[in-house]
């Protein structure tokens, strides 16, 4: 029986889950038919990964890292949302972050880093989330080939349908290593920011500029 996950497995966007996740099985067959590819770009490039004590298993740990690390929001549910009482019915805005972005671009596999920062308005009569689960939200969908048009996106709308806030904004701001160090080689200082807003965020002047001057803060280090 064939257990390569490579010929069971229909192909899908870079940044798209797969339909489950991989049984540990599937991830271990992965893994090798990953190091075998790698292994052959190696002799492609004239690398030596057999005798050079620099790269000698290099094809196995780098299959290794894109299937546990970079790639986990691909192969893995995404993070369990924790719910609250939102006894006191509060219905302000509530802005976390920075919330760290590690992310791959999908154009040359380059990485994206930066942080993003998450406004959301609860509504009264619903629930509040846990804290940290906002974290984890943008980890799973950053651990995928991605763009960041997109993954902004993938966090926002994952946050609203599964906490159904009255607003929500998510904000990032990211440098793309493949400007950085290849092409134009710009600074590591020039970055992409790109937010999207949702409900009462979106409709609600007063309320996205309060939440600009949260992020604003922030990203500075202090508080408003």
């Amino acid at each position: 029986m064939n257990h390569n996950p490579l010929t069971r497995r229909r192909g899908l966007p870079a940044n798209q889950a797969m339909e489950t996740p991989l049984s540990p099985a599937e991830q271990a067959g992965m893994i090798a038919a990953a190091a075998d590819k790698f292994a052959e770009l190696f002799d492609i490039l004239h690398i030596d990964y057999r005798a050079d004590h620099n790269t000698r298993e290099t094809p196995q740990r780098v299959a290794r890292m894109y299937v546990e690390e970079l790639l986990a929001g691909r192969f893995s549910a995404p993070p369990k949302i924790t719910e609250f009482d939102n006894v006191e019915g509060f219905d302000g805005l509530i802005v976390t972050g920075p919330i760290e972005v590690r992310s791959t671009c999908a154009h040359h596999l380059m990485p994206i880093y930066g942080n993003a920062i998450i406004g959301t308005v609860p509504a009264a009569g619903g629930r509040i989330i846990g804290l940290s689960k906002y974290d984890r939200v943008v980890h799973h969908f950053a651990s995928r080939f991605q763009i960041q048009e997109e993954l902004v996106k993938q966090v926002g709308q994952y946050l609203l349908d599964t906490t159904a806030p009255r607003g929500l904004a998510v904000r990032i701001s990211a440098v793309h290593m493949c400007k950085t160090h290849r092409g134009v080689l710009a600074p590591h200082r020039a970055r992409m920011v790109s937010t999207v807003y949702y409900g009462e965020m979106k409709t609600n002047e007063a309320l996205k500029a309060e939440f600009l001057q949260e992020c604003m803060a922030l990203e500075r280090g202090g508080v408003a």
